[in-house]
């Protein structure tokens, strides 16, 4: 069996232990050296010394070392390994001309690894970290395989590559100009022009970077992305930050690009994941640790084996646990007491005018909030945190209120010392088996917010918001960075608080897949963005969802093996007897 035995370097702080890792170990005892100090005053394992007892894992005070037995099926060199007792990578996805391949996994787990390799950023050592591999032993390896063609090209320099960021906030700090200079810097002006009208950016070409809305940011990285002239394109979450209505179309601009090229797109938003490719690739192993990448499966097979956590065709399971989507509860908060109710509420920002309906929401319920960008959710939600003054209407009741705004921000203060802010709670056992644990954020107590990723933060932010002693909570795209598990534990974390707490809570978000496992009634905003948007009254998912998806002329169905729900092809013969029938969501 391979073994490996990871130590995470950041985490590993000698001189504040007993060096318990070199104490404990079996064959330490035995004169031999397994565990020692580095040249880097960090622990390192000989892995080939390693019996996988495992003591050195628990007796470390900082819990910086995990020894992992990978799966009997797995007889293979890895692709990749960042150093001795770091993370490695198995196996590589596979870019097909004509074809969008999806790369599916949790965050940590190789999904940049795999895209820097087949980027030509990283050359493949296969885990020889002590020898300088020559491009022909590496090509070698991947003798009898598509990707034996790709190396030769891409070490030939014969591949061009183009790709979309993940983090698209970052792009106004590396380009100072407007949209049409970034542009014009990646394709021709006719180029430009054509992709700007595909993309609806023609109207902000004009503007500063930095004057731009996530998702305008989004849908000009998709843009310059496109632009240049590659054989293999790369988009890592293109769905952040839009609506579903983009969603779909950035779905089929990219699919028309695949028409011509070989595209590669990562994406945790499992609905547009399921509609945009044509295959897909699993990538599962540890966080940190290591990553193996699956061999190509459908498009719905490969989100549904992803689901279930079971690969049947190379008999590996990679999670102890189906995700599973149960019914919805909003038939048991029918009987719960109206915690609060709100009036005709009005408020004008500038060119732009928000109105919404009389509604009231209801103890222990969740109320999702879906409709497009531009178009006052995020204001309406602001009026009832109090951040603006409506005027006219309000909450016809006082509320203590938590709120999680939609935009995060990265400070000095540590994890520990910003919860410890809000609630004295944090290092209590109750606190942490309620929050901390759900939202992976133990580990995370001692790091500065500003060191963290945009998931790690996001979780924080969500931490964050329940931590307050409050009635009703308002989240604002609390899935932003979160990949598809964080995402549904975040979800099941805030399901339960809320319930426990006989609370309420308000959750904007554009997954359509968190929107519809997360809440008992939804409340949809309709009207013209950047001009006027209504907040309707509060309804079931069931006639909430039929009337946001008959706008969109989008049809949902169920899909029948597992129970999520999934877009169905424009035309196709489902999306025309759904429109027939006007049943433009089917949730049974």
């Amino acid at each position: 069996m391979t073994r490996l035995a990871i130590i995470r370097k950041s985490k590993c702080h000698s001189r504040k232990c007993s060096k318990e890792c070199i104490s404990v170990c079996p064959r330490n005892r035995m004169g031999e050296e397994c565990v020692f100090m580095g040249e880097d005053n960090k622990a390192q394992i000989n892995e080939e010394l390693c019996v996988g007892c495992g003591i050195c894992t628990k007796k470390c005070p900082f819990e910086a070392i995990t020894i992992i037995n990978l799966p009997e099926q797995l007889r293979e060199k890895p692709v990749f390994r960042y150093g001795e007792n770091q993370f490695e990578l198995f196996r590589l996805p596979i870019p097909k001309k004509g074809s969008v391949v999806g790369i599916l996994g949790i965050n940590g787990i190789g999904k940049t690894t795999a895209i820097e390799i087949l980027s030509g950023l990283k050359k493949p050592n296969l885990g020889e970290l002590n020898k300088k591999l020559l491009e022909k032993e590496i090509i070698s390896t991947f003798k009898g395989t598509e990707l034996q063609n790709y190396f030769t090209k891409l070490f030939a320099n014969k591949i061009d590559v183009a790709y979309k960021p993940q983090y698209v906030d970052q792009i106004p700090r590396l380009f100072k100009g407007t949209v049409i200079q970034l542009l014009e810097k990646q394709g021709t002006k006719t180029r430009v022009k054509e992709i700007s009208k595909k993309l609806r950016i023609t109207d902000v070409l004009d503007r500063k970077l930095n004057d731009l809305s996530g998702g305008e940011l989004q849908k000009v990285a998709i843009a310059a992305a496109m632009l240049k002239a590659a054989d293999l394109y790369f988009f890592d979450e293109p769905a952040s930050y839009l609506d579903v209505k983009e969603r779909i179309a950035i779905a089929k601009v990219i699919q028309e690009l695949a028409q011509e090229k070989a595209v590669l797109v990562v994406e945790h938003d499992l609905i547009i994941l399921d509609y945009l490719a044509d295959s897909i690739h699993i990538l599962f192993g540890k966080t940190a640790c290591y990553g193996i990448v699956s061999h190509p499966l459908s498009a719905r097979n490969g989100v549904n084996t992803y689901l279930e956590g079971y690969i049947r065709n190379e008999n590996i399971r990679f999670r102890a646990e189906p995700i599973k989507f149960h019914v919805r509860a909003g038939a048991t908060v029918k009987n719960e007491d109206i915690l609060a109710s709100w009036s005709e509420i009005k408020k004008k920002l500038g060119s732009f005018s928000l109105e919404s309906d009389k509604s009231e929401i209801r103890s222990r319920e969740i109320v999702g909030i879906v409709g497009a960008n531009g178009i006052g959710k995020t204001t309406f939600v602001k009026i009832l945190a109090g951040v603006l003054k409506a005027d006219k209407g309000k909450i016809n009741k006082k509320l203590k209120i938590a709120y999680k705004p939609q935009h995060i921000e990265q400070k000095k203060d540590t994890v520990l010392g910003a919860l410890s802010a809000i609630t004295k709670n944090v290092m209590t056992q109750k606190y942490k088996l309620e929050i901390l644990r759900p939202l992976e954020l133990e580990h995370l107590l001692n790091r500065s917010l500003d060191s963290l990723s945009g998931g790690e933060l996001q979780r924080v932010y969500i931490a964050a918001c329940l931590s307050y002693d409050a009635d009703l909570y308002l989240f604002d795209e609390p899935s932003t960075y979160l990949d598809v598990e964080q995402r549904l534990q975040a979800a099941r974390t805030i399901q339960k608080v809320i319930k426990s707490r006989e609370a309420a809570a308000l959750i904007v978000d554009h997954d359509l897949m968190l929107i519809n496992h997360i809440s008992d009634r939804i409340m949809v905003f309709n009207g013209v963005p950047a001009k006027k948007g209504r907040a309707n009254k509060i309804e079931s998912v069931d006639s909430g969802m039929n009337f946001f998806l008959k706008k969109l002329d989008i049809t949902l169905r169920q899909d029948l093996e597992s129970g999520r729900p999934r877009v169905n092809k424009a035309g196709s013969q489902k999306d025309r007897e759904q429109k027939k029938s006007g049943k433009y969501y089917i949730s049974k």
